[in-house]
């Protein structure tokens, strides 16, 4: 089959059929390449992009770039609808299908530890926002005179402890729904809160937690993430998922260049 492979993940064998109209990168289908009991989740993708310098050009463009992230992760979302899959970086590319079974044969060890470690769970995102203050509206008329240095300073001060109390209500609402939600999960990881001019959410990021809970028990976890929500005040919880469990999975980022 002429074209390079393209690896969305790597898992056990699974009998649930994947989406019917399911395309992956490049529009083509993903298929199953099984070896030593593994399976591999592949496309054949044409050279003229995916080979080393075509690619590292299209890396560049940002709208091609965002096409890819968003077929990758179609993929990954529909094995995580049916099985446990351990993402691989975007833009893992072998030769052929030999070069896919060499690197299954390199990492089979980590595979299957991995593999062990998280079959039957998922990845649950949380996020926790101190919602913006409002814009102060602006004087409807100047006073008659200018205020008192005084009465500025004791205005900035009044400000200054608002604020103040603000983050240490956050700060203090963020650890212990840290603390509940980690009681509920097998594994946690912490993430550095989003800057808000790249994350384009409103508000400032206080808690950006991920979350390993068994699949069977996700339902109870997203009703208790709810309940949380009614207590946030003046601040937002935004829950996401269930992902591949990307935080726990180590570093899976094979880039297939070793087998090129």
């Amino acid at each position: 089959m002429s074209g390079l492979r393209y690896v969305y993940a790597v898992c056990r064998p699974f009998s649930s059929p994947l989406q019917v109209q399911l395309t992956g990168v490049a529009g083509v289908p993903p298929r199953q390449l099984e070896h030593h009991g593994l399976i591999a989740v592949v496309s054949t993708v044409p050279e003229t992009i995916f080979s080393e310098e075509p690619l590292r050009e299209h890396l560049e463009d940002l709208d091609w770039l965002t096409a890819t992230a968003r077929a990758h992760q179609g993929v990954i979302d529909a094995l995580t609808a049916v099985t446990t899959p351990l993402p691989l970086r975007l833009a893992t590319v072998f030769r052929d299908d030999s070069g896919v079974r060499v690197m299954i044969e390199r990492h089979e060890e980590e595979f299957r530890r991995t593999l062990e470690r998280l079959t039957g769970r998922v990845e649950w995102g949380v996020k926790l926002y101190v919602e913006p203050e409002p814009e102060p509206e602006e004087p409807a008329a100047p006073a008659a005179r200018p205020a008192s240095g005084r009465d500025y300073l004791r205005r900035r001060r009044r400000q200054s402890l608002g604020a103040e109390e603000t983050w240490r209500r956050a700060e203090e609402f963020a650890n212990g729904l840290h603390r509940t939600l980690s009681a509920h999960a097998e594994e946690v990881r912490l993430h550095a809160p989003q800057n808000p001019a790249l994350s384009g959410a409103a508000g400032q990021n206080v808690l950006n937690a991920a979350y390993l809970v068994p699949r069977a028990q996700s339902e109870e976890f997203v009703e208790l993430v709810d309940r949380t929500k009614d207590e946030a005040t003046g601040m937002r919880v935004e829950l996401t998922g269930p992902w591949a469990a990307y935080s726990f999975t180590g570093d899976m980022g094979f880039t297939g260049e070793e087998d090129r």
